[in-house]
């Protein structure tokens, strides 16, 4: 199958940056990381359908400017993890809402939103790191498009075993939200972390995660993505396990139009383990 066009990807790159507001302030490291991520993007332009690696999937609206309607399915079901004792962080089509969430404050653990990161900060090196290595051999644009341009996301450092688990609620509001959510997540050796998400997030989401496990640390994820039946997503988790590190995730998906989930896993030491499953509900 013969793949797209340079220039008709650099040409669906642009209409979709046009439209965009592009992030300018921050610190210096992470308008770092957004340049580097931009001048990757620039190189492989958004792909399309003819791409060998998009051959079953149609990344139309994905690529668009905007992102078609999408309204919210309500069902009046009882909301997943609520039986969880855990650190609810509360999104609302993309955008933290703290007045909703808990205090980003837990033993063991530092929160810091991408928007109020500071000069000095330990994600500096890493934001954007495992997204750039995740592009060999196949190339994920979307993935790019992310780290260039999202400000709103969470950057998660653990220093120990959290006591709790920290669940990401997603909440979608209006039918045309486009939203793109960064979240760096750094286990230091010997940490444990959980990480619960769930909800549709917005109309349209491009969402990042990326996972430094060290060594002898365990990160677990479970997910439920879903219901809106129009919602359109791509997801992206790239991930780092140093030696004896664990790494455990699962996703549920039910309904949306389109969703595409792609996974990195990269282990840089002996004794590392990933388990990595999921399940689909039309």
């Amino acid at each position: 199958m013969a793949a797209a066009a340079p220039q008709q990807r650099a040409d669906a790159l642009e209409a979709r940056l046009e439209a965009m507001s592009l992030p300018e302030s921050g610190p210096v490291w992470l308008r770092s990381a957004r340049e580097g991520a931009m001048a990757r993007l620039r190189a492989m332009g958004l792909p399309g359908r003819r791409d060998e690696y998009w051959r079953f999937t149609d990344p139309a609206r994905l690529n668009a400017p905007a992102p078609l309607p999408a309204p919210r399915f309500e069902i009046g079901e009882r909301p997943v993890f609520d039986i969880v004792d855990r650190l609810r962080l509360v999104f609302v089509d993309g955008v933290l809402e703290p007045r909703r969430s808990d205090p980003l404050a837990m033993e063991h653990v530092e929160i810091t939103p991408l928007t109020d990161a500071p000069d000095l900060h330990w994600a500096a090196g890493l934001y954007g790191a495992l997204e750039g290595a995740g592009q060999l051999p196949v190339a994920r644009p979307h993935a790019a498009l992310n780290t260039a341009v999202a400000v709103d996301g969470l950057l998660i450092r653990v220093t120990g075993r959290a006591p709790r688990p920290i669940s990401l609620i997603y909440h979608h509001a209006e039918d045309l939200s486009d939203a793109l959510l960064h979240h760096v997540i750094r286990l230091e050796p010997g940490a444990e972390l959980t990480i619960l998400e769930n909800g549709p997030v917005s109309a349209r989401l491009n969402k990042v995660m990326e996972v430094d496990v060290g060594a002898g640390a365990t990160f677990h994820h479970v997910r439920a993505q879903g219901r809106d039946h129009q919602r359109q997503a791509i997801t992206h988790v790239f991930a780092r396990l140093a030696e004896d590190s664990v790494f455990k995730s699962f996703t549920l998906t039910a309904n949306g139009a389109i969703t595409r989930n792609e996974a990195v896993v990269e282990f840089t030491g002996p004794g590392a383990s990933a388990h990595m499953a999921g399940a689909a509900v039309g």
